[in-house]
């Protein structure tokens, strides 16, 4: 993998030849302040081993520390489309980027957006030269994302909400929502949510032509999470 430098912090350059792994700290107490930095850094650490693409998507209070503590692209968990200045409450676009924050999950079940906010918010986050991954629940969902036609998303994560969480994968209940959403994307990379919990999980996303998965609670309240991701990534 290749690095490049800005602002005088080095950060990661995905490589896209590789699978994905996006780990979404959510606001899990586990998951929190230097549990946040100790998650980031095993998540690092596992990613350089195994070439994996590692990316991190924390709390935005916790941003900037883990930004200044790894080399694998932080994300956020959320981002608005408002400008600098009269937006109180707003995480704007620019202002991640300043801190080393390269991306954003936009439209989580947990923090859904309408369609022309998608839409904007996605423009701003392209303008501000960040990475971008939608959530969608289904396939119509998928369908309408990917046909976008000013500016298209960097990922599609396909996540049925009553599967997030669960001991349940996509992969494995629904691997049909999977297949169908990798076609309707028309070539975006698809990203496989909800329930991935071990190396059979992501090695079926990942032969249904998935470029990686997005997960959340198996990682961050894992009895031994670095186990857990040499677990999830082996032989892939």
């Amino acid at each position: 993998m290749c690095f490049f430098s800005k602002k005088n912090l080095v950060v990661r350059e995905l490589d896209y030849s590789r699978p994905f792994v996006v780990l979404n700290f959510k606001t899990y107490k586990e998951a929190l302040g230097d549990n946040a930095v100790r998650l980031a850094k095993i998540a690092e650490k596992v990613g350089l081993k195994y070439h994996i693409n590692m990316i991190v998507c924390v709390q935005a209070i916790d941003l900037k520390e883990v930004a200044s503590k790894v080399t694998i692209p932080v994300y956020a968990q959320h981002v608005d489309s408002e400008v600098a200045g009269k937006s109180t409450g707003a995480i704007i676009p620019e202002h991640l980027l300043s801190i080393n924050v390269h991306g954003s999950i936009l439209n989580h079940s947990e923090k859904k957006l309408g369609i022309k906010e998608l839409q904007n918010t996605l423009l701003r986050m392209k303008e501000a030269d960040l990475k971008s991954i939608v959530c969608v629940a289904n396939n119509t969902e998928a369908k309408k994302v990917s046909g976008f036609k000013i500016v298209k998303p960097d990922f599609i994560a396909i996540e049925p909400p009553e599967l997030i969480g669960g001991n349940i994968s996509v992969s494995s209940a629904k691997p049909e929502v999977i297949d169908k959403a990798v076609k309707a994307c028309s070539g975006l990379n698809v990203l496989a949510g909800a329930g991935i919990k071990d190396n059979t999980d992501m090695k079926t996303a990942l032969q249904l032509g998935c470029k990686g998965v997005l997960l959340s609670s198996h990682y961050v309240k894992a009895v031994n999470p670095e186990q857990f991701l040499i677990e999830l990534v082996r032989n892939i």
